[in-house]
């Protein structure tokens, strides 16, 4: 559960595509609907791979996940 906080203001989101290179022309839809105000939210969910590590009694959580990614394999 990470509980982290997604970007809602229209201005944070402008300024975080601007230090990706990125231009709002690619998101317009997006930042149009953004433009009327977003609520602020959030994740805080366990996970399928992590319901499974523990149904599991699984050491690690790759062993309950289907395509695993680490450092060394960032593909299935």
């Amino acid at each position: 559960m990470t509980g982290g906080q997604r970007l809602h203001n229209h201005a944070d989101y402008i300024a975080a595509l601007a230090a990706r290179g990125q231009g709002p022309a690619d998101y317009g839809p997006n930042l149009e609907a953004m433009g009327h105000g977003m609520p602020p939210h959030g994740g805080f969910a366990v996970g399928l791979e992590r319901w499974n590590a523990r149904l599991l009694e699984a050491g690690n959580v790759r062993y309950a996940t289907l395509f695993p990614r680490d450092i060394h394999r960032i593909r299935p």
